[in-house]
C-alpha cells in the first residue's frame, strides 16, 4: 500500500465516485504535466451541502464542506491519472464560499479543504491558494474548490 493510500485510510477516506459535471466542461484537463481539476462541489454520500456559510452554515460547517470538496478533488485526481502517485504536488487551490457581504472568514472556511490536501499528500499537498466569497455558487452549493496538480513525467 503506497503512503497516499495509508493516509486516506487513516483519515477513513475512501474516495467516491468522481461527480459528473454539471454543465458544458470537463472534470479534469491534462496538459503537459498538470492537472487541471474543475470546481468540485461538498458531497457528503449523494447529498450536497449548501446554503450560506455565515447565516445557514456555521463555520465548522463551512470548513466541512471545503474538505469535502478535497476529497472529491482527490477523488477526480485518482480517475484522471489512475493512481494519485503519479502527483508531484499540488500547486494550487481554489476556493469559493457561498456566503452574504458580512461573512469575512474566507480564509478559514478553505482551510478544510487546505488541511485535508496536506494530511494526505503531506509535503506534496503544501500550495498557493485564493480564497473569495460568491453571493450564490451553482446549484447553491456551500463551497466549490478547483485544483492544478504537477504530475511525474
Amino acid at each position: 500500500m503506497n503512503k497516499i493510500d495509508q493516509n486516506l485510510l487513516k483519515n477513513n477516506i475512501i474516495l467516491p465516485e468522481p461527480a459528473s459535471p454539471v454543465a458544458t466542461y470537463v472534470p479534469y484537463n491534462i496538459s503537459g504535466n498538470l492537472l487541471y481539476i474543475s470546481g468540485q462541489g461538498p458531497f457528503n454520500g449523494n447529498k450536497l451541502i449548501t446554503g450560506k456559510v455565515g447565516s445557514e452554515l456555521t463555520l465548522e460547517e463551512g470548513q466541512e464542506a471545503a474538505r469535502l470538496c478535497a476529497i472529491m478533488i482527490l477523488s477526480q485526481a485518482k480517475k484522471a491519472c489512475g493512481n494519485l502517485e503519479m502527483i508531484n504536488k499540488c500547486l494550487k487551490l481554489g476556493g469559493f464560499v457561498n456566503t452574504d457581504d458580512q461573512f469575512s472568514d474566507h480564509a478559514l472556511v478553505i482551510d478544510g479543504a487546505s488541511k485535508l490536501m496536506i494530511s494526505i499528500l503531506e509535503d506534496k499537498g503544501w500550495h498557493a491558494r485564493f480564497a473569495v466569497g460568491a453571493s450564490s455558487l451553482p446549484l447553491n452549493m456551500a463551497v466549490e474548490v478547483d485544483a492544478i496538480f504537477e504530475l511525474q513525467n
